[in-house]
């Protein structure tokens, strides 16, 4: 998957707070891929990266692989072609999330 171009249709615009979790904020815009379905049967969810607004729909490149090891899901981490960024920075912007799992961000 790292490495291939995806759409991500966002249900949670950067700056918009988590529906069920009133205090979890968004600081990055957050959705899923349609058609792609995770192991919890659910389409997959990704976090954009490399966008500074709130967008409805970003179009770029899997650039890592959030793998939990304490929960069935993964996440993956889409960001516009050519960007780049490392396994820190990428944790520091997922963190708001992330840090309530234990987890390790795979890249290739």
């Amino acid at each position: 998957m790292i490495g291939k171009i995806v759409q991500v249709t966002i249900d949670r615009p950067l700056g918009t707070y988590h529906p069920k979790y009133k205090d979890l904020l968004y600081p990055v815009n957050y959705g899923y891929i349609p058609g792609v379905f995770a192991a919890d049967g659910e389409e997959q969810d990704a976090y954009v990266l490399g966008v500074g607004e709130p967008v409805a729909e970003f179009t770029g490149r899997v650039v890592a692989i959030i793998h939990r090891f304490d929960d069935i899901e993964e996440k993956w981490v889409v960001a516009p072609d050519g960007a780049s960024f490392t396994k820190d920075e990428i944790m520091r912007k997922v963190a708001f999330q992330e840090q309530f799992f234990h987890t390790e961000i795979r890249m290739s």
